[in-house]
């Protein structure tokens, strides 16, 4: 390519991934010459008529020059052979006419005798009368009465527009002269007549050579207009070829090149560089899953004189694209070589329409094989068409009886038909027009199927049987019950002044019951203020008791003495740090109740938080070589309050970590959800008993099990974080199944969400939500 140097197509098929090749053939020599001599060919003939007719011209006119110049020769020594003759004393007399011979050669010649006052003696052959000196014969300017001799044999116009050749040589003694005239007509007669051949035989060739040129002319304008028809033709082509994603092929089997058409190149997305690409570059393209063409060679050889083929061929860009070759071979009338002439047409389309077809049907038959119903479909000519496991069961058929495209017939014949017992339904017209017919039928073993028989719009005609045995069995108890019903509103009219005198009764023991209910809220209101009241004064007789066993224990003043003081102070230490814990659970629990917290939501990372939520327990991760891992993605951030955040993800990191067994794995992910956050906290740990799903977040709950029961815990960290996930406006989920693990999932407002209300104590704290969906099993 002049623009990029690009390489050339080369055989090996690892090289064709950059080949670019130029956009069209390089012309030939030929063809160069060709249109050269288009013009050339014209003007060499317009050259050489023009350098004929030049040459004829000058030869026809040396030929007339010779002649005059012979003649004016002759003359001169005719005048001087006549005076000589004449002699000084003009002894001849009057009489010249031995002078002149009688021969045919000089017709016209005239001889003259003139004096020396220019009066003409004698003339032969004779003058008028009235001509008697040489000027009135040669016209009153003739320069030969002065010149004489000297002048030699001059041409010159007499008076009545002859032409004449004049010669004059004085007598011996100067007694006289003599002049001889030669008219030119009669000299020029043959020359005339040979000019006049010479001029037809140059017109001729002229004609001819003008014939030829004209012939040529217009034959390389034919050729021009043919090219030109060609190339539209060619354009035409290339352009039908192109919009219908063909190429055209012409394999010369015998040479082993291949043409290809300049939209082959383009549906590749190479360009041409030759007009022939050999065998190994072709070959080289295709995908080594589909054969090569040394298998078509082969055919060919055989005499096969068709072929239908589909195969793959890598582009510029080293993607196959998918093609179906169609060639008939057709020998050479010339040479009789064996050319396979086709076209490839790009079928990619209809491979990747193939391929979603096959994904569609297949999807199709795992939908209806999924479906409860047994459901068969008949075309327009009662053959099957697709049915799934119900029908085949319902029907007694094998799969190899239930093949796609047999007949009712033949599918019915080799099933067993249910029996039934008896049947009701009715017989309509559905909104499209087609027959539809829907039927209940009680079969022998007591199940019941209602089925749906309606045609298609195509004439094929679809059946769905479905077992409505429960259906059956409920409507039976409906009935039951509505005579039942009947005999209970009887009843109920029978016992209706009972219910106005309990109706009394009832509002008594509602007043009585709000009296008892405020009594209850104001009880445990005040539980709620005593509790953190409580708490408040246990914890500094508490830190006053983790401080000083923690002095004991590190032996700040010096030794206790025995090693086993030490051990009590860690004891001591732990136990007030264990109750301290609690004290905070419940001091949180008491005000979230109080609905004294207030949060101050705004933009938190999701990675930091998460990160700073799992450093405190990667130490006791390590220890129970518990593999902690986070799934993040970037630029993540929640709408929470960063300390309220901090102990959700705190509480539900410690709780996996502290149930998960040694060598299990703890994930932390986040995901966003439209206008929401999911954080999953996920472990493989002991798990949770399904009986004990409904009673997770109550305060002062946990789930007693075998494992359970050696673990710590107030029994409030699942409270509070559902309490602070509510709080936040979220959810908070939990699906686990026993030995298995568990997934704990927390949705809280994404970033960008506007709220319309502030986030705070103002806002009425519900109480923890029970959870009443089946836990599933999930996979840690």
């Amino acid at each position: 390519m002049p623009e990029a140097g690009s390489a050339s197509f080369s055989a090996r098929a690892d090289s064709t991934r950059a080949v670019s090749w130029p956009g069209r053939t390089p012309e030939t020599r030929f063809g160069q010459a060709e249109r050269w001599l288009r013009f050339a060919v014209p003007g060499t003939l317009a050259v050489f008529l023009a350098c004929l007719c030049g040459l004829a011209a000058l030869h026809i006119r040396g030929q007339r020059a010779e002649i005059l110049a012979v003649a004016q020769a002759e003359l001169e020594g005719f005048a001087r052979l006549a005076a000589r003759a004449i002699g000084p004393t003009g002894s001849v007399g009057a009489d010249l006419r031995p002078l002149m011979p009688e021969s045919g050669r000089h017709p016209g010649r005239r001889l003259l005798l003139i004096r020396p006052d220019t009066r003409i003696v004698a003339a032969h052959p004779p003058l008028p009368a009235d001509l008697q000196t040489l000027s009135q014969v040669l016209g009153a300017s003739e320069p030969l009465s002065g010149l004489s001799e000297r002048a030699g044999a001059i041409a010159l116009d007499l008076p009545g527009g002859e032409t004449v050749l004049a010669a004059m040589h004085s007598l011996p003694g100067g007694t006289g002269q003599v002049a001889v005239l030669q008219p030119v007509e009669p000299l020029l007669r043959g020359w005339t007549a040979r000019t006049r051949d010479q001029i037809v035989l140059i017109a001729a060739a002229a004609i001819v050579i003008v014939g030829v040129g004209l012939a040529y002319g217009l034959q390389t304008r034919q050729a021009a207009r043919a090219d030109r028809a060609r190339e539209t033709i060619r354009g035409r082509l290339e352009t039908a070829l192109r919009r219908g994603a063909c190429g055209l092929w012409d394999w010369d089997v015998a040479r082993g090149r291949i043409y290809w058409s300049d939209s082959m190149y383009g549906l590749l997305g190479y360009r041409r560089q030759h007009e022939y690409l050999s065998f190994g570059d072709v070959n080289g393209l295709v995908h080594p899953d589909d054969g090569d063409l040394y298998s078509l060679a082969r055919g060919v050889a055989a005499n096969q004189t068709h072929i239908d083929h589909a195969f793959r061929m890598r582009g510029a860009d080293g993607a196959y694209v998918w093609f179906r070759a169609r060639a008939e071979v057709v020998v050479n009338a010339v040479d009789g070589s064996r050319h396979l002439v086709g076209i490839a047409t790009d079928i990619s389309e209809q491979r990747a329409l193939e391929e979603t077809n096959a994904a569609a049907d297949m999807r199709l038959r795992d939908a209806v094989e999924a479906i409860s119903e047994a459901f068969v479909l008949w075309d327009t000519g009662n053959r099957l068409v697709l049915c799934n496991s119900k029908f085949r069961h319902l029907h007694a058929l094998s799969p190899e009886d239930a093949r796609s495209g047999q007949s009712y017939v033949d599918v019915m014949r080799r099933g067993v038909l249910p029996q039934i017992r008896r049947e009701s339904g009715d017989v309509g017209l559905v909104p499209g027009g087609a027959t539809a017919r829907t039927f209940e039928a009680e079969l022998a073993d007591g199940r019941w199927l209602q089925i749906s028989e309606r045609r298609t719009k195509d004439g094929g005609y679809v059946s769905v049987g479905t077992d409505i045995t429960s259906l059956k069995r409920h409507q039976e108890q409906l009935q039951a019950s509505e005579r039942e019903l009947i005999e209970t509103v009887k009843d109920l009219k029978r016992s209706r002044r009972t219910l106005e005198l309990q109706t009394q009764q009832l509002a008594d023991l509602a007043e009585r019951y709000l009296d008892q209910k405020a009594v209850a809220e104001a009880a445990n209101q005040a539980k709620s203020e005593f509790l953190a009241n409580m708490s408040h004064e246990l914890r500094t007789p508490l830190n006053a008791i983790i401080g000083f066993a923690d002095v004991m224990e590190n032996a700040v003043l010096g030794p206790l003495g025995t090693p086993r003081y030490t051990e009590y102070c860690r004891d001591i230490r732990e136990s007030g740090s264990h109750l301290l814990s609690m004290i905070d659970d419940i001091l949180d629990m008491a005000r979230l109740e109080a609905r004294r917290v207030r949060l101050n939501p705004r933009t938190v990372s999701a990675e930091a938080a998460v990160s700073s939520a799992i450093a405190p327990f990667a130490a006791v991760a390590d220890e129970k070589a518990i593999t902690i891992t986070t799934d993040m993605p970037p630029d993540l951030d929640l709408l929470a309050d960063p300390s309220a955040l901090q102990q959700i993800l705190a509480n539900l990191v410690q709780n996996a970590v502290k149930f998960t067994p040694a060598g299990g794995r703890v994930a932390v992910r986040a995901r966003r959800a439209g206008a929401s956050t999911h954080l999953y906290v996920v472990d493989n740990g002991i798990g949770i008993r399904r009986a004990d799903l409904v009673r997770l977040g109550r305060p002062f709950t946990q789930v007693e099990a075998q494992m359970t029961r050696s673990h710590k815990g107030s029994g409030l960290g699942l409270a509070i974080t559902r309490s602070m996930v509510e709080l936040h406006g979220g959810s908070l989920r939990i699906r686990s199944e026993e030995t298995v693990g568990t997934i704990v999932l927390v949705r809280l407002p994404a970033a960008n969400l506007d709220r319309p209300d502030p986030i705070g104590a103002e806002r009425t704290l519900a109480a923890p939500r029970r959870d009443r969906r089946t836990a599933t099993t999930v996979a840690a």
